[in-house]
């Protein structure tokens, strides 16, 4: 099932995307939608990762002083 939806569009957007259209044999419903999708899924992911990596840090997860130093000394004695 799908559903209809109006949106406004930058002319030079508009113009682009009627380009692309053309150029990939696709409508531009379909263009949009799979824009809009793939944007949806990317700020799904990352609100996600952000929400996990607020929960390791409200529960004290994190790499002590020593193991971050001890991390950066490594690429530090390799920099000369």
């Amino acid at each position: 099932m799908t559903t209809t939806m109006t949106i406004r569009l930058d002319p030079t957007i508009k113009d682009r995307l009627d380009q692309l259209s053309e150029s990939t044999h696709r409508s531009k419903s379909f263009l949009a939608a799979e824009a809009i999708r793939e944007y949806v899924e990317t700020n799904e992911w990352q609100i996600q990762e952000i929400r996990t990596a607020l929960a390791e840090a409200d529960a004290g997860d994190f790499a002590s002083d020593a193991d971050v130093n001890a991390f950066t000394d490594k690429w530090n004695g390799n920099a000369d």
